[in-house]
């Protein structure tokens, strides 16, 4: 018996979502834009936030291990315990998100010092980590929608999709730092 499709939109609660969502989403990477690429470079003050990707890099890590934690959980049917797992993974993103704003728009880029293959390697795994990070934010908000409004098996369709897309931002996020962390202590006389 064929499974009966379920539509992505459909009602006017949804419509206003999805433009919600694609306005948040939208603003945020423009906001991301302008900090990593368009703002002008210079000092933003006397701040030393030179522990921020650290603590960012642990952020990434408790986002992952809540991640792996709410899917157990939810395999469990364990679903009070999901819900409080995945908000806490949102939060740590979200926390990550805004200490990596803060961390570029005071100190600017940190530039890789690596060479040969492990360059490669760092800007294969840096240019899939940014590109697969644009879709978090839209696909957990639509996640969030979904299982707020009860409509499971949406829920489920964007979160088999979201939950690789999300572990692999985190965990490559916790990887780049390493590698970063590397490159420049190597480059140090």
């Amino acid at each position: 018996m064929a499974q009966a499709r379920i539509p992505l939109i459909d009602d006017s609660s949804d419509r206003q979502f999805y433009v919600f969502n694609a306005v948040v989403s939208a603003l945020a990477l423009a906001f991301i834009a302008w900090i990593l690429l368009l703002r002008p470079k210079g000092a933003a003050g006397e701040l030393d936030l030179r522990f921020l990707p650290a603590v960012n890099a642990a952020l990434n890590s408790l986002a992952t291990v809540l991640l792996v934690a709410g899917w157990i959980a939810v395999k469990r049917r364990a679903v009070r315990v999901h819900k409080r797992l995945m908000v806490a993974a949102f939060a740590a993103s979200s926390l990550f998100l805004v200490g990596y704003l803060t961390y570029h728009y005071v100190h600017g880029d940190t530039k890789y010092a690596g060479v040969g293959a492990i360059r490669i390697v760092y800007f294969a795994i840096l240019i899939s980590h940014v590109l697969l990070s644009m879709t978090v934010v839209p696909m957990a908000l639509s996640a969030f929608w979904f299982a707020w409004k009860k409509q499971f098996a949406r829920h489920r369709r964007v979160t088999r999709i979201l939950l690789p897309i999300w572990l692999y931002v985190s965990v490559t996020g916790v990887v780049i730092w390493f590698m970063l962390r590397d490159s420049v202590a190597a480059a140090l006389p």
